[in-house]
């Protein structure tokens, strides 16, 4: 096997796989290194299977509610563990599949091993059959990240579970102990409540997804309340230990909560041990890789993107931040990636999206904005579906009347929040949205409301 490379990418996930097939297409030669599953450990472990169980929850909760729609009483329903991690292996392999092959189609050579730079021009791949030394000219960092774990925790997979251990569980947890209510938090909740499970939620501070709309936060509590969720607030945990056939989390103020399991939902850390940083001679913010506008780090030939950034960790965000690195190396036109303008959702019932600016975030700035809602309760086809609960919000610049962001929440606001993120890419001003002729009845009609 030839040595010669131009164009290293260590990591396949939405970052490396993005920018690997931009500059293959482009001519580059391109090795690819993976030592887990192309698509991303990441994306494929976790974002995808959440949204898999999130979408049988869905369906199962709103089965069980059918009674508004006018459906008899359908009895008890239970919940197939093996058949859901089927599901979820199906859709993963799919996948998995498809990004292999078109990798594939464009000549990219894949290598799986464990890459890591062992100077400025040069990379090491760690394989089943030995070092392989990979030279380049320009190299790509995407490495990833893998769940955040306290020093307080002690993780063993069956009782004590991070949010990849979350979706290859063999039966469902009687009484799960939710450990941060962030995005990952409360999706995970919605998601075991929905399928049968007793639920503790342990909400650090006053109010779960303590960075977002407070309004739209409220709505979600009253909805995790009428599951029977327990919110426990101001409750930060400071130990986290598998004990008997259970687990037993202690919160700082003394209160002690057991369960059947318990599940931590911490946030992200960025892998990027033994990777090399120090003999190619990266500069790293902590754990991270700081790059400029063009994905490139301080070692101008080699560029990291995706969640190695320390940059908002969505798989969106890391596809876009490896589109500029793909192109910038083959020396193509690029825009740099303006995070303001990255749309973002949680998948719970209501769903919850936003994009841009946001009326809480416009407050701590003092900056003055135009506030606009309109309420899913009159929308007609919410009325239909038998979800009406939430609302659109959209601000907009009080002199220009420029659409600089806004909030949804309620059934499909991750699809309807792609309006209003057009509407801040472009530049529109609401008397766009409010003269577009939707279609009747629909829940866009209420994203054009809001505009008025």
């Amino acid at each position: 096997m030839s040595t010669e490379r131009y164009f290293v990418v260590i990591g396949g996930g939405p970052a490396g796989n993005t920018a690997a097939a931009i500059a293959a297409a482009e001519g580059a030669k391109v090795t690819l290194v993976e030592n887990d599953v192309v698509g991303g450990a990441a994306h494929l472990f976790d974002c995808i299977p959440s949204k898999a169980f999130v979408a049988s929850s869905m369906r199962l909760a709103s089965v069980r509610a059918s009674g508004h729609l006018g459906f008899a009483d359908l009895g008890d329903l239970n919940v197939d563990m093996a058949r859901l991690a089927e599901r979820r292996e199906s859709i993963a392999t799919r996948l998995i599949a498809a990004l292999t092959g078109l990798l594939e189609s464009r000549g990219v050579e894949i290598v799986r091993g464990r890459g890591r730079l062992t100077g400025p021009g040069t990379a090491v791949a760690e394989t089943a059959d030995g070092g392989v030394e990979l030279p380049f000219d320009v190299a790509l960092l995407a490495t990833g990240s893998v769940p955040k774990v306290p020093g307080w925790a002690e993780v063993d997979g069956e009782r004590v579970l991070t949010t990849r251990h979350a979706y290859r569980l063999p039966r469902l947890p009687e009484h799960l102990v939710v450990i941060g209510s962030g995005a990952s938090g409360v999706e995970l909740t919605h998601i075991f409540s929905s399928l049968g499970s007793r639920v503790t939620l342990l909400v650090s501070r006053q109010q779960v997804l303590s960075r977002r709309d407070p309004e739209a936060a409220a709505v979600l509590e009253e909805e995790l309340l009428a599951r029977g969720v327990v919110l426990l607030k101001g409750a930060r945990a400071d130990a986290a230990r598998p004990e008997g056939d259970g687990a037993v989390v202690h919160i700082e103020d003394g209160r002690v909560v057991r369960g059947s399991h318990a599940l931590l939902a911490v946030g992200l850390a960025p892998n990027t041990t033994d990777l090399g940083l120090d003999a190619a001679g990266v500069d790293t913010d902590g754990a991270y890789v700081p790059v400029d506008e063009y994905q490139r780090t301080s070692v101008p030939t080699i560029y990291a993107a995706g969640d190695v950034t320390g940059r908002l960790p969505l798989s969106s965000v890391a596809m876009a931040q490896g589109r500029v690195a793909g192109r910038h190396v083959v020396g193509l036109p690029v825009e740099p990636v303006d995070l303001r303008q990255a749309a973002q959702a949680i998948f719970t019932e209501p769903e919850i999206a936003s994009v841009g600016l946001e009326e809480a975030g416009a407050a701590a700035e003092g900056r003055k904005v135009r506030v606009t809602k309109a309420s899913f309760s009159t929308n007609p086809c919410s009325l239909i579906q038998a979800s009406p609960r939430g609302f659109v919000k959209v601000i907009s610049d009080p002199a220009t009347h420029v659409v600089l962001g806004g909030t949804i929440v309620g059934h499909h606001a991750s699809e309807l929040i792609g309006m209003l993120a057009l509407a801040v890419q472009g530049g529109l001003r609401t008397d766009v949205l409010l003269s577009t002729l939707m279609v009747h009845p629909s829940l866009a009609e209420s994203v054009a409301e809001a505009a008025d």
